[in-house]
């Protein structure tokens, strides 16, 4: 986190609104829009900054520019859905979202941790490659499913089978007694791209940091079923000789387990998939650090502050990327953090210097709430800036 420094604001001061989206009821687009509308309602002269943000979670392909594609697909229960990815045809690269088509609000009616699968986000896959892809920049955040990507192999024609040569049901639950892949009618072109995987979270696969066990309860995952499924991914990673424990293999149900075995079978090397941490990979394709190194005041936010921020979530990265700002530049710039609640208490530098935490007013109004809270984190800048000085 960045330390205040003394000294009176500007009379101009920079802010940069750079938040998450607040799942299920504000875009990250519309957080930022809402919250500069309240930092300008008590600092009219404010030079305002909007860089939405995202982590590899909902929201995340479209920050990138391109071609926007709408198709029909399933979600995490099998139902039929639409979804929509990014196209950007002059890289030959999609940018999709895991959430699109597996993510966990279309299924909260019906959360199915054990038998949800990717196989709609597969779709979306073989669809890009057919439009011209040859890169896959695949948003890991926000799923519903466990299930060690074998649903988007299955949706590229590999088939997990168990003991017998049958194929298993879908699911993470069914990994258990995976002994072995069916190949024979893989889509190969969609399976050979190189794929870009953004981690919301940098957990490894399985064990007590795992997908299963940090991840599985808001999947509806009981203690049984965390057990079950944590099994299974240790029983996927045997079978496809992938190392689980790599930072990031956890993230969106084990994902990059099953991608990592099918480029690594088709290419001879792992070197065809990169994870890496979402957050930091949406703030630098934005240019969020040059505009962070110049400003005043930072808010960044996002629906629930709790103790998997730090693991590599927009708010801790636009924290991060505050404080070195701070090392780095002349500007300290003070930051604030807005959440609907806070779980976990928020890192400052010092007690003398702590970070605005900004918590929504429990109101129906969700742009009021947000603006509500822009003006609350402009009002107590001000207020820090004029005691500092």
């Amino acid at each position: 986190m960045t330390r205040i420094t003394s000294g009176s604001p500007a009379p101009s001061p920079t802010v940069v609104i750079a938040p998450d989206a607040f799942k299920g009821t504000a875009t990250a687009q519309q957080a930022a829009q809402w919250l500069g509308d309240g930092v300008r309602s008590v600092i009219h002269d404010a030079n305002v900054i909007l860089a939405p943000m995202a982590d590899g979670g909902e929201g995340t392909s479209s920050l990138f520019a391109g071609e926007r594609i709408t198709l029909p697909t399933t979600d995490a229960a099998g139902r039929l859905t639409e979804a929509t990815y990014t196209f950007d045809a002059e890289t030959e690269t999609a940018y999709i979202d895991v959430a699109a088509a597996t993510g966990l609000p279309a299924v909260k009616d019906h959360l199915v941790p054990l038998t949800g699968d990717t196989y709609g986000t597969g779709v979306l896959v073989a669809d890009a490659e057919t439009r011209g892809a040859r890169r896959i920049v695949l948003g890991l955040g926000g799923s519903a499913t466990i299930d060690g990507g074998t649903g988007i192999l299955v949706a590229l024609g590999v088939n997990p089978l168990n003991s017998r040569g049958l194929t298993l049901a879908p699911g993470g639950g069914a990994l258990v007694d995976l002994a072995d892949f069916d190949t024979a009618k893989m889509n190969i072109p969609a399976a050979s791209v190189d794929w870009i995987l953004l981690a919301d979270a940098l957990v490894p696969a399985t064990g007590p940091r795992g997908a299963a066990s940090i991840f599985g309860p808001q999947k509806g995952a009981s203690e049984a079923d965390v057990d079950a499924l944590d099994r299974s991914l240790a029983r996927l990673c045997e079978v496809t000789g992938v190392d689980g424990a790599q930072p990031g293999y956890g993230a969106a149900g084990g994902i990059a387990i099953g991608l990592t075995w099918v480029s690594t079978l088709l290419h001879g090397t792992s070197e065809h998939v990169t994870v890496l941490p979402g957050a930091k990979v949406v703030a630098e394709a934005n240019d969020v650090p040059g505009k962070i190194a110049g400003a005043s005041l930072v808010i960044t936010g996002e629906g629930r502050f709790d103790s998997q921020t730090a693991e590599g979530k927009v708010v801790s990265t636009i924290c991060d990327i505050a404080a070195r700002a701070a090392r780095d530049t002349d500007s300290s710039p003070v930051v604030a953090v807005v959440a609907g609640s806070f779980e976990a208490p928020v890192p400052s530098p010092d007690a003398d210097h702590p970070v605005i935490a900004v918590t929504l007013e429990d109101i129906h109004d969700v742009q009021e709430q947000l603006t509500r809270a822009g003006a609350a984190a402009a009002a107590d800048y001000l207020r820090i800036s004029t005691t500092q000085g």
